[in-house]
Formats: C-alpha cells, structure tokens, sequence
C-alpha cells in the first residue's frame, strides 16, 4: 500500500535516507521545518532524495503542517524534532491526530547505521551539555593508545545542500571551502585545531563509509540531544546538571536509557542540588548505568578585556535559544574574572538578532546566530551596536574568523576532566578489549 508521509525537519535528512529514499511503498509529500531558520521554500535535492523523488521534496514552514495533512490526505506523520519537551510532542501529536494522520517515531532499529570499524557514540539529555569536551577526551586517550581515530559531527549543512552530502574537515581553509555557517564553525574548529579530521555532511552513510577508510576506530558526536545515528559498541551520555528536567526530554531520556555509561558534567559550575536532582532523574529511568562525574576546564586567552570591564555575552545559539539554557560559560568567565558589568543587548539588536530576542524574550546574552550572510550581517551590526569595552565569546571558535567588530572579543576555550574515578578510561579500555 502506497503510504503519503510528512516528517517534521530536524533529523528528517538522516530518517529520510535511512528508512524512506527508495522505498517505493511510501511516498513522501513534504518536510515541515521549525528549529532551523529560513530552510522553508526549499527542497530537498533529487540527488539525495533518490530516483522515486526526480523533482526533490518541498519543505514548508511547520505553520502549514494541518493544511499540508488535509490537501494531500496524508496517512502518517514522522516526528524529527529533537532536543524538546514531552508535552511538546504531545501537542504536536494532538494536531496531526485531530488532523487525522497517524503520528510516528522512528528508532534505533531503523535509523542507526552500523559500522564496519569499532564505534563510539557521544550523546547527551539537552543540547549544550558538553559532548565535544566529551569527544575530544576519547580522541586524545583513543591516540594516547596508539590508534588512529577519526570523528563524525552530527550538525548538517545549511547551504546547498547537494554540494555537503560528505565533508571532510582537517585545515582551517576546509571551513571556508564548505562555506561553514558560524555554528558549524564552532562545532568543527576545536576538533581542526586539536589535530583531530572530523566528518559531517547529510548523507551518514556516506560519510561513514569514507571515516571508515581513513581511521581505525570512529567517534561520533551528535547534535542537539538526538540519539546516535549509528550503531554503536560503546555508547557515552553526557547529561548538564544546569538542566535536571533534561533527563525526560526527548530523545534525550531514550539516550539514557541506551547508555553505558553517563557522565554529568560542569560540576564545577552546577550547584549541589542540581547534580543530586540529576542522578535521581537518572536513577528513575536506568538503575543500572554507570554514573560519573566531571568538570569543564576553562581557558580564556585575555582575562585583562574583563577585569573592570563592561562586556556582553555571546554563546552558542541552540543552547540558549531553544535548548532552554538560561547561563553559558562566558556567564562564568564574566563572574570569574569580576567584570564591572554584564551590558543587556536588548535595546542594541538589529534584524534577525531583534526578532530572535522577542521570540526567547528571557535571553540576555547574544546567540551565535549566524546560519546565512543578512543573520550574520544582523549579528555583526548588534555586537558593533552594544555599547561596552568588550566581547566574551563563549562557544570555542573566534568571531573574528567571520565578521568585522570594533571591539576587541575574548575567546574563551574549554576541556574535560573527569573529577570522580577514572571511568571513562576504563570504560574506553572495556570497548577496545571487546572490539579486539
């Protein structure tokens, strides 16, 4: 029976590939798209939506979703958020049903990809949690021991994207060359900088089948709180104690339920309540996973731009926009090294900047939000706009790399250290035994 399908845009690039491209008994009608700005009005592209899809796959504004199941009697549709609330999947599931479609998931069993070459997976309960100091600590041990790894990021391509279906970053110039937005700059640059080749793209099977041919083990990071793409012979979850609640969102409850070990991180920053009230969240779904606990070293390259200063704050868009994260890092550097005031940019943003801000109204720090040219334009003009001594740059990569500032940013990089044990290494040790 010829199925008529709709998938909500998030992970729909990889569920789509993975359970829908060239299966004749479904017939994809659109993708509905929320989380990620201005990718409504385009299409996905025939060459990666396979021969039954010769003209691509439209995707609309998610505001279309009743009208889209209604015009084309639609029998089912594939939720693809991540990184979201129960009760907002409900609601979303209250509409498509009141619409009369059927609303679904896809799991593990048929999405992962399994992989040729021992893998690991990093994941977490809310997007923010500190996955690439993660990644990064089982990259260097991985190496310490003589291997030779190779990463996969989950964040995919917002440009063209038939010409992103596998990227290959190791230089600096491979950044320019894919035509990075700035969050993906963030993502990929302390991987680059580490000495690290890191994969992304849209098509995973793609990309993993080309890791594969370059590493000898291969670490996956993904993005937001999605659980992994691929299956995996170990698989970590880092869960932020700043966000208790995250535990039950979704996928990221599914994450702690699959685990083999989680690791809460920013201990140093989070309060005593907040790390018990996690495990318990943590205990109340899986009883039996390993549990341990870990810090984010903290590296500012020039603390005398803060000291007495007035600053504003800049951090990594996703996190504090709809992953719900109310301080960063840059928060704790201010704190830390006594900046005279912390500037609210409320009454300096332009653009898209202005707009974003009446949409998560509690925000007081700017958000890399920087997907196309006018974003990073409104971006550029907002920081220029604020009226202090100084930028603290909270997410890892460097403002300067991409846009023209009158005042001087603070970089601000960061690291893990596990503060309880060593069970990462042990955990890492068990996977390389079995994988032998």
């Amino acid at each position: 029976m010829l199925r008529e399908e709709i998938g909500f845009k998030s992970l729909w690039f990889h569920n789509f590939n993975t359970h829908f491209r060239n299966r004749s008994q479904f017939r994809v009608i659109a993708f509905t798209a929320n989380q990620i700005p201005d990718i409504e009005g385009r299409k996905y592209p025939a060459k990666l939506a396979g021969k039954l899809y010769p003209r691509g796959i439209p995707i609309y504004h998610e505001s279309k979703l009743s009208y889209l199941i209604k015009k084309y009697n639609i029998d089912a549709v594939y939720f693809s958020y991540s990184d979201v609330s129960r009760e907002y999947i409900m609601d979303k599931a209250s509409l498509v049903l009141s619409c009369g479609a059927n609303f679904e998931l896809l799991g593990p069993n048929y999405t992962m990809i399994e992989s040729k070459k021992p893998l690991i997976s990093i994941c977490a309960t809310r997007t923010g949690a500190g996955k690439g100091t993660v990644a990064r600590k089982i990259l260097y041990l991985l190496k310490s021991k003589g291997y030779n790894p190779v990463a996969i990021r989950h964040p995919m391509p917002y440009g063209k994207i038939q010409e992103q279906i596998c990227q290959r970053f190791s230089s600096l110039s491979d950044l320019d060359k894919y035509n990075c937005t700035l969050e993906e700059r963030e993502e990929y640059l302390p991987y680059i900088e580490k000495g690290f080749v890191i994969y992304s793209g849209v098509d995973y099977e793609k990309i993993l089948r080309e890791a594969e041919r370059e590493g000898d083990t291969i670490v996956f990071e993904s993005g937001n709180n999605d659980f992994s793409f691929f299956k995996s012979d170990l698989y970590i979850v880092v869960a932020d104690p700043l966000r208790p609640e995250g535990v039950f969102s979704y996928p990221g409850q599914v994450n702690v339920r699959l685990a083999d070990l989680i690791i809460i991180n920013k201990m140093n920053v989070a309060k005593k309540a907040e790390a018990e009230l996690t495990i318990k969240n943590i205990r109340s779904i899986n009883d039996e996973v390993r549990i341990t606990k870990a810090e984010t070293v903290i590296n500012v390259d020039r603390p005398e731009l803060i000291r007495g200063k007035e600053v504003v704050l800049v951090e990594d868009s996703p996190s504090i926009t709809h992953g719900g994260l109310s301080n960063g890092i840059s928060t704790i550097v201010a704190k830390k090294y006594r900046a005279r005031k912390v500037v609210d940019p409320k009454k300096f943003t332009v653009g898209v900047i202005k707009d974003l801000f009446k949409q998560y109204p509690r925000l007081n720090i700017i958000p890399t939000y920087g997907y196309t040219k006018k974003q990073i334009t409104d971006l550029a003009k907002t920081l220029n706009n604020v009226k202090c001594d100084s930028i603290i740059f909270g997410s890892y990569s460097n403002l300067y790399d991409m846009v023209k500032l009158n005042k001087p940013v603070v970089r601000i990089t960061y690291e893990l250290r596990e503060i309880e044990g060593d069970y990462i290494k042990r955990s890492l040790d068990k996977f390389l035994r079995s994988t032998r």
